[in-house]
């Protein structure tokens, strides 16, 4: 019997797809990990924790190959400060955002910023946008507003706003990843990432701060270990397949979300929600099998 990573599926090395669906469940466990803490601490708070508990396991992998110091002198510090700072601005805007929407919900959400790169792509990287992609981000926006349904209430607007916002965010980032020198590997991107996410949100914890239990301090350690460890399998499964071919499988994590929803928190999805995270994901899924540029939520 052949190695697993010889073995195929419709083209796609079954190594990657378990990689990928790992780490999709990852995101899944950081997302209801940060939603049950969200509820009790500031996001950043949440987001502060989730940075400094990931710097283990990140400085962990960068051990392996080349020294820190000659990763961090090839480093193209401008541009991975710049992606450092949008998506970290993605991860806060999510973590505050969870008390208010359904974890389910939210991670559909999310999720539009494969749909947000379509509309900024051409402003920010001068791409053309063709028809289909601009007709694949109104289906999903459509769906965004079938999940979202404010009913004009402050309380309402505010969880889908600061997760919309969030989105906004995490599409800049992925357009930033296209700027980025090829020569910055993915390790020392993690790590960097980590690194200044780690000092802005601690610089933070001067304006909103709450002593947080043993509990939650638990509890943010281990998002924090998640977080990193998804990061790392979703990039180890990139290197092996097409980033196109691996896009179903990123919504799997929506699937988590809403179990994990149903279990702790007593949370359903309505048939109206349903059909818009119908939308969004498979307008996205069209998209990035078109060759689209896509990444999972980095929190």
């Amino acid at each position: 019997m052949p190695p697993i990573t010889a073995v195929r599926s419709a083209g796609v090395p079954l190594r990657s797809v378990a990689l990928i669906l790992v780490s999709m469940f990852c995101f899944a466990v950081v997302d209801a990990l940060a939603k049950s803490v969200a509820l009790a601490y500031p996001a950043n708070e949440v987001t502060f924790f989730r940075m400094l508990f990931g710097l283990v396991p990140a400085v962990a992998v960068c051990l392996r190959g080349k020294p820190l110091i000659e990763r961090f002198r090839q480093l193209d510090v401008r541009g991975q400060t710049l992606r450092a700072l949008t998506l970290l601005g993605a991860s806060g805007l999510f973590f505050a955002g969870l008390p208010y929407v359904p974890l389910s919900e939210a991670v559909a959400i999310v999720y539009s910023e494969t749909l947000l790169v379509i509309v900024l792509a051409p402003l920010l990287l001068k791409e053309t946008l063709k028809p289909r992609d601009a007709l694949a981000a109104a289906v999903g926006f459509i769906g965004v507003l079938f999940v979202v349904r404010p009913d004009g209430s402050h309380s309402n607007w505010l969880g889908p706003v600061l997760l919309i916002s969030s989105a906004f965010f995490g599409a800049l980032s992925i357009i930033q990843i296209k700027r980025i020198r090829a020569t910055d590997d993915s390790g020392t991107t993690v790590l960097y990432f980590t690194v200044i996410g780690t000092i802005v949100t601690g610089a933070s914890l001067y304006f909103a701060w709450r002593t947080p239990s043993i509990e939650a301090l638990a509890v943010m350690a281990l998002l924090g270990g998640f977080a990193t460890a998804g990061q790392l399998l979703m990039t180890m499964a990139f290197r092996q397949a097409d980033a196109g071919a691996l896009a179903p499988y990123n919504y799997t994590s929506i699937v988590w979300a809403a179990l994990f929803g149903y279990i702790v928190w007593g949370e359903t999805i309505g048939s109206m929600s349903l059909f818009g995270i119908a939308l969004i994901v498979g307008s996205s899924i069209a998209v990035a099998v078109r060759g689209k540029q896509t990444e999972g939520p980095l929190v």
